[in-house]
């Protein structure tokens, strides 16, 4: 179904949609076995894509894409709506896995 998803036409043959793949279904297993809800699970492989969109397109650095992983993750946990950023819907301690796992 990822498959399906993500609209790969040479899977079988292109290296590159073969690591992709592989990239999105290990986060995506791995989410579900964190038992993150929908939006959870969502959030987590919309930051997957945002990094590797940081390593591809932006040709950021790996100490560049740990920064914006800490900017996109800042405020988890605060009561502070305003120092809350996009991911809010992790607690801290799911926070600290994706960190952990990323």
């Amino acid at each position: 179904k990822l498959e399906e998803f993500l609209n790969f036409k040479q899977l079988k043959t292109s290296l590159k949609e073969a690591i992709l793949l592989d990239y999105y279904t290990a986060g995506f297993w791995w989410a579900k076995e964190m038992n993150f809800s929908l939006i959870q699970l969502s959030g987590f492989m919309d930051l997957l894509n945002f990094l590797l969109e940081n390593l591809s397109d932006k040709h950021m650095t790996l100490g560049d894409n740990l920064k914006e992983l800490g900017k996109a993750m800042a405020g988890i946990g605060e009561t502070d709506s305003e120092r809350s950023g996009d991911l809010k819907f992790f607690s801290i301690e799911q926070a600290k896995a994706v960190i952990d796992y990323l």
